[in-house]
């Protein structure tokens, strides 16, 4: 039998297009180290073959700058299904100015516009094309800021336990004594069936540290998100080996490149690995992430953007759960149709639909946009 030849058709990118919207909280809201009243989403619409896919990133309006001025010439008439090649054109481009930060973003948005476009060039469902591991992906989730008090921290914990969420993360961090009332309030909300986590976003130093890890094992925290800076990877081994036993110790959400992953992976630093697509190079990068775990029998978490990460997440068996992050669920839901929902405490990608199942509401977010008039 003569042998089946495959000529696919050829496509190009037409247009790689960036847009900003700042979107208020829906209270003032705050951690252990920062304090926010907005949140701003940089949007990226990738056409090709008559068909978009978009991708989007939480950082500054300089992100989309470097993406009109810098990352969308460089593929001009690249072809779509070539996203790994994209993707080192890319790094290519910004090795001057620098891998970290506002770099990595803006090749994070483009590279999940471009795999979301791929899927849809093809017709598949994104978690298809990459090759499913599972239908579904657990969710915690994540909220109670340092702002709450204490009824709010309660009702938006308690509420997510009573909507079938396993685990939930509050946070820690702006004040010691205080912190230790408002993880008994939490517990007493969520009840003693559902994992309790805390993130200090690296506010304590080592020794306040270890001594807040002992108070909150008497409320069962089992996850001790940045008890001190990410940076400083002798203070999280140091965490790492001396929490109170059944205490995982988490970080990496501030990672923007392998290097950053292997280092902490390398030190010993974490219990459970944290990667965000919307930080790390994107989808591309959360895959580079994510072997570096399997290669040490390390889980890998995925920090925040709970819809980007849904079908990457059921790709890959490493991935232990998504971070359901408050505001960034509220985000999607507010401006993109097929914004997924827990459901019996997971996400579960929508096989209806193709790439990664979002479509941007332009009117719904025509108020919230910020003027790049000078992109």
């Amino acid at each position: 039998m003569a042998a089946r030849t495959f000529a696919p058709t050829r496509v190009r990118l037409e247009s790689l297009r960036p847009s900003v919207y700042r979107i208020p909280t829906d209270a003032p809201e705050s951690d252990g180290t920062f304090e926010w009243e907005a949140t701003t989403l940089v949007l990226v619409e990738a056409r090709a073959g008559g068909v978009l896919g978009a991708g989007y990133t939480y950082a500054d309006t300089a992100t989309a700058t470097l993406i009109h001025g810098l990352l969308a010439p460089r593929l001009a008439d690249h072809d779509p299904m070539d996203v790994p090649g994209a993707w080192s054109l890319m790094l290519h481009a910004i090795r001057n100015l620098g891998r970290p930060g506002i770099c990595s973003m803006a090749i994070a948005a483009v590279d999940a516009a471009l795999w979301d476009l791929k899927a849809r060039l093809l017709g598949l469902p994104l978690v298809t094309l990459l090759g499913a591991a599972r239908p579904s992906i657990a969710v915690y989730g994540s909220g109670g800021f340092t702002s709450y008090s204490i009824e709010r921290l309660q009702a938006q914990l308690g509420g997510w336990a009573a909507d079938g969420i396993g685990a939930v993360k509050m946070k820690i961090g702006r004040d010691a004594a205080a912190d230790v009332a408002r993880v008994h309030a939490a517990r007493e909300a969520i009840g003693t069936n559902v994992t309790l986590m805390v993130d200090a976003n690296g506010a304590y130093t080592r020794t306040q540290a270890l001594a807040q890890a002992e108070r909150f094992a008497a409320d069962g925290v089992r996850w001790f998100e940045e008890p001190v800076s990410s940076d400083d990877l002798d203070g999280l081994r140091l965490m790492r080996d001396r929490a109170p036993a059944g205490m995982e110790i988490a970080a990496g959400e501030y990672g923007y490149d392998s290097w950053y992953f292997r280092r902490m992976l390398d030190a010993g630093a974490v219990d459970v690995l944290q990667a965000d697509a919307s930080r790390c190079a994107g989808i591309t990068g959360f895959m580079r992430a994510e072997a570096l775990c399997e290669a040490r029998s390390m889980p890998l978490s995925a920090h925040c953007c709970p819809s980007l990460h849904a079908h990457v997440a059921c790709a890959l068996p490493n991935v232990r759960n998504i971070e359901y992050f408050h505001d960034h669920a509220r985000i999607e839901h507010l401006l993109f149709e097929g914004a997924l929902s827990p459901v019996n405490g997971s996400l579960h990608p929508d096989l209806s639909r193709p790439g990664m199942g979002l479509e941007f509401r332009s009117s719904d977010a025509a108020r919230y946009a910020v003027d790049a008039s000078a992109m």
